[in-house]
């Protein structure tokens, strides 16, 4: 049977197994975390990610955008297809956020991925962007031509806060230095993350997270895995990609990337069908409040911790997964809130 329309109830019926995809990922990656492997923590979540696709038997899976390409390390390739199902989706895809954080077994590292109906992600080369993410109570006031100090003025009125109580999150690079101390100058306060800014822009769409922005230059495929959740719930992201050097600027353009354009949430994830999900390697948090426990291991089995979005519900969902039964029932395993 081929199913040429796409077929919603379908959708809908593969977001447990989409999800189980990244949980998976975690669980592989968490077994090498700690070791001070991180390419061999990256190999092992595309690994999963990809015998894991492959297994949803009625789908075919096609790579949008994936992550990598930009330090040679393991990846998901952009146009790969995975699976031989009738049903097709397309795919923006992590399969392991934060690599150094899990060779050290240092916290907020993720397996992530969102999905869409075909065409419903943007195709774009693994490089950056620069990117501006605000909640549903600032959205359709900030842009992300303004300077800094007028969005930053912007999202407090929005916000009905002072300037000093807002907390603004960056990307520690070189790149965004001079952004850091502007965000400073302010009187707000800066948030700067080692790596991993694809949850801190998702947060500024939940509210009570402590995380009001996300500001600066940042990897594309987070961008628009970014882009699917904060669609769904109803925030803004803007974004210009920001090549890093000629050879990088010619690729861009070679795929049909505007360089003076602003994409917004709807451009790089325009699909009218869409569907987020992430599990944590290693334990996630902001600067005030936890949110994810990470993989967890006991006799015989692992427990993840995962965040599912889709357009009709937003839930934590806790999974105790019996990955050996004799070894489970030989220690006498339990499972665990």
């Amino acid at each position: 049977m081929i199913i040429r329309s796409f077929d919603v109830e379908v959708f809908r019926n593969i977001e447990g197994k989409l999800l189980r995809v990244t949980q998976m990922a975690a669980i592989n990656a968490a077994r090498v975390a700690g070791h001070g492997d991180k390419k061999g923590a990256d190999q092992a979540a595309v690994d999963a990610l990809r015998t894991h696709l492959g297994g949803i038997k009625e789908v075919t899976t096609t790579v949008r955008i994936g992550e990598g390409e930009r330090d040679k390390a393991p990846m998901l390739f952009i146009g790969e297809k995975i699976g031989q199902g009738h049903f097709e989706i397309d795919i923006a895809v992590d399969p392991l956020e934060n690599t150094n954080a899990t060779a050290k077994l240092g916290p907020n590292a993720i397996c992530v991925l969102a999905a869409s109906n075909p065409g419903g992600l943007m195709t774009a080369s693994d490089g950056y962007m620069n990117k501006l993410v605000v909640g549903p109570k600032v959205a359709g006031k900030v842009n992300i031509n303004n300077n800094v100090e007028a969005n930053i003025s912007i999202i407090a009125g929005a916000l009905n806060r002072d300037v000093d109580d807002l907390t603004i999150t960056v990307l520690d690079r070189p790149r965004n230095e001079e952004l850091i101390q502007r965000i400073i100058a302010t009187g707000a306060r800066a948030q700067v993350i080692p790596d991993g800014d694809l949850i801190p822009g998702i947060l500024t769409c939940i509210s009570g997270s402590s995380t009001h922005a996300l500001m600066g230059i940042g990897a594309s495929p987070e961008g628009v895995i970014t882009a699917t959740a904060v669609k769904m719930l109803g925030g803004e992201m803007q974004a210009k990609f920001w090549p890093k050097d000629e050879e990088d600027k010619n690729r861009l353009v070679s795929m049909g990337v505007d360089l003076n354009k602003v994409y917004t949430h709807s451009m790089l994830a325009p699909g009218d069908h869409l569907i987020f999900c992430v599990t944590a390697v290693t334990s996630l948090s902001t600067s005030t409040k936890h949110i994810l426990d990470g993989v967890s291991f006991f006799g015989g089995a692992a427990k993840t911790n995962s965040l599912l979005i889709t357009e009709s519900t937003v839930e934590f969902i806790a999974t105790t997964h019996v990955l050996d039964k004799s070894e489970f029932d030989r220690s006498r395993s339990e499972f665990r809130l």
